[in-house]
């Protein structure tokens, strides 16, 4: 959890931001790019590290990801060109973030196989909630230090907590489990799991599903504040207080969802949880201005989906494949994230821009969530090993 206290970091980047526009004479437009590229090479990176972790180990694949994101951090604090802070930041300190994110979760689940979902909820809660104390800390460092020595400051303190957690960062031995979970874990043999992650219909369900959560719901984060302010009418303090709260949501949910997954039928949890991006979107559909509590509860439910889904989906990324496999799994994954982040951010601007009001962004996030329903319903189903002979 503290590791990824660190590696979420990348979401106050806000804070960063305008004393660097100032610095570097650049535009919000432009300071906005570290950012962006940051997300698509954290998303790009995981998979790939996934096929790294059980090969050369949990613990070096932490200090080595530790290090990198630290380079990026102090690198950055030397750029001078936004050209510049784009590699060291959003490309170097990306990956880095990328690099570390599974290892955490990969032994989490291991040593916790039998409350899988909580365990990894609460893993992730870290990375949620990890604005609400370094947002802060970045803020205060840079009134007292300046932004560059702030960003340098970070960039050691993240290297040397890394490095120092990546020695616990081990794995228990190959098919543990807890004495009293002995004989649920002999039910599940590694022949009960599909041969081929790419071949599985549960896999294209879980893919196209985290991806139609991601793309709703990072596009209706990227717009608190806006839609507060320009459909409701809310000043830019109480905008900026509202989204504290909605990141409450955001983290709350994620050992919420994780515990539902142990506990429920993974379709069932998702249906629930596009049921209620659906009802945020009717709220949303034809807000009017003053109607402060309905903006309140719609986005807090976006933001607690958001969340909910950063849990389920390595859960149920568990109990449809593999353990033994998990990194190289929800590396592939968690492709979806960086999909549904790429699309959903390109496109609400596009929607504003287009039609001048954010009430037309609702819309088609609403179908999106109908279509998930569906989709949960009739692929989001775990399934069992397929005889070579029906593959061919």
């Amino acid at each position: 959890m503290t590791i990824l206290l660190c590696l979420g970091t990348v979401y106050s980047w806000s804070i960063f931001r305008t004393p660097l526009e100032g610095e570097l004479g650049i535009s919000a437009t432009q300071s906005l790019l570290p950012f962006t590229l940051a997300l698509v090479f954290y998303a790009a990176t995981m998979p790939i590290a996934g096929f790294y972790i059980p090969r050369i180990g949990t613990r070096l694949t932490t200090a080595i990801g530790g290090l990198v994101v630290g380079a990026g951090y102090i690198l950055s604090s030397f750029a001078n060109q936004i050209g510049v802070l784009a590699l060291t930041y959003g490309v170097i300190a990306g990956m880095g973030v990328g690099i570390v994110y599974g290892v955490p979760m990969v032994v989490a689940s291991r040593w916790f196989p039998d409350k899988k979902g909580l365990a990894l909820g609460l893993t992730v809660l870290g990375f949620g909630l990890s604005p609400f104390i370094t947002a802060p800390l970045a803020n205060y460092l840079i009134s007292a230090y300046t932004v560059r020595p702030t960003l340098r400051i970070l960039g050691v303190a993240f290297t040397l907590i890394i490095l120092g957690l990546a020695l616990v960062m081990k794995l228990p031995p190959l098919g543990w489990h807890p004495q009293h979970d002995i004989a649920k874990a002999q039910q599940l043999e590694p022949h009960s799991y599909p041969h081929n992650l790419l071949k599985s219909r549960s896999f294209y369900g879980l893919w196209i599903c985290y991806a139609i959560a991601t793309l709703v719901g990072l596009s209706a984060i990227g717009i608190s504040g806006p839609v507060g302010e320009e459909i409701i009418q809310i000043t830019p303090t109480t905008a900026a207080i509202s989204v504290s709260m909605f990141a409450v949501f955001n983290g709350v949910s994620r050992p919420l969802f994780g515990w539902l997954s142990d506990r429920f039928k993974p379709q069932h949890v998702a249906i629930f949880s596009y049921t209620l991006i659906l009802i945020a979107c009717l709220l949303m559909m034809n807000a009017q201005t003053g109607q402060v509590a309905l903006y309140l509860v719609a986005f807090s439910l976006f933001w607690f989906c958001l969340g909910g889904w950063l849990a389920m989906a390595p859960t149920i990324t568990l109990h449809f494949f593999d353990p033994e496999h998990y990194a190289q799994n929800y590396g592939i994954v968690f492709t979806a994230y960086g999909i549904g982040a790429l699309i959903g951010t390109l496109v609400t601007g596009r929607i504003r821009d287009l039609f001048g009001t954010y009430n037309f962004v609702f819309y088609p996030m609403a179908i999106l969530a109908i279509a998930g329903i569906v989709i949960s319903t009739f692929w989001l189903k775990r399934e069992r090993n397929i005889p070579a002979s029906s593959i061919d």
